[in-house]
């Protein structure tokens, strides 16, 4: 069955199912997203009575309900300033030390750091020996994606991609799925030194939003590089603030440079995880 999921996913056209599903998801036709939202709360149990807005059908659509807001309080934020945050719901993939340039994507399966950020050798040689965190996030999640630290947005990098699922058996199954799935990179400057935060797109995922610039993708077949250094004013961030959203479930990945932060014992792979629980902790400097 693992084998049958994972040529599928080969044979289909990834892109064109993916934009279908964004279009119906996009509806406000109200007989439409209705049905859409209903199946899915069916099928993905999920749970309404922390979002802001508790009827579903009171969503214009189905994207906006899968991107709902939650109430004030139903996240709070690590209280230690050291901590630094888990950027989203899910359950943790994995996590660790970058060695040797890679990344841990499953068992016996490594990706390239610097293919994982569109190529730049230089920007990769940042983190090296540093740490990282996947975070996947499932369909009944909650799907927006805030800061682990406060930060200044110095540069995005729209890479294209293939939209494969990034469920465990395809982590386990197809060779650098992170690497090669359509994503934005978005790299800030914090007091402990450069933060990558990518934002990894998936099949059926409609698109990805920031804060910042809105939808973001798909934005083409070419990487889009985008400096923020310059004029108007910076785009800053506070540790816990959202910084953006998946139009349908996907994963959120965490760099951080060598000697900056040390991850919690109990934060490993499989482990259930929400946004603004502390990962890990900053060490001195």
């Amino acid at each position: 069955m693992k084998l049958l999921f994972i040529l599928f996913q080969y044979l289909v056209p990834q892109h064109a199912l993916s934009r279908l599903v964004g279009y119906l998801a996009a509806s406000e036709i109200p007989w439409l997203k209705n049905t859409f939202i209903d199946l899915f709360r069916r099928r993905f149990n999920v749970d309404m009575s922390q979002a802001q807005e508790q009827d579903p059908h009171a969503y214009a659509s189905f994207n906006d309900f899968f991107t709902r807001a939650l109430k004030p309080d139903a996240r709070p934020l690590d209280p230690d300033p050291a901590a630094v945050l888990c950027p989203a719901d899910g359950a943790i993939s994995q996590i660790g030390a970058l060695n040797g340039g890679t990344i841990l994507q499953a068992k016996g399966q490594h990706y390239s750091a610097q293919r994982l950020l569109g190529g730049d050798a230089a920007l990769a040689a940042q983190f090296d020996g540093g740490l990282f965190a996947t975070i996947y996030l499932s369909p009944r999640d909650y799907h927006r994606v805030h800061m682990p630290l406060a930060g200044k947005l110095i540069r995005t990098l729209y890479v294209p991609g293939d939209l494969f699922s990034v469920n465990q058996t395809t982590a386990e199954n197809v060779p650098e799925l992170f690497a090669r799935n359509e994503r934005l990179v978005c790299l800030f400057d914090t007091d402990v030194g450069p933060m990558a935060v990518v934002l990894v797109g998936a099949m059926i995922v409609a698109g990805i939003d920031t804060v910042w610039a809105g939808p973001v993708a798909p934005l083409g077949r070419r990487v889009i590089d985008t400096d923020f250094t310059a004029p108007p004013a910076p785009v800053e961030l506070a540790r816990g603030a959202e910084m953006g959203r998946f139009r349908l479930g996907s994963t959120a990945i965490v760099l951080l440079p060598r000697g900056a932060v040390e991850w919690r014992a109990d934060a490993i792979a499989g482990s259930a995880v929400t946004m603004g629980s502390a990962l890990g902790r900053l060490l001195p400097r």
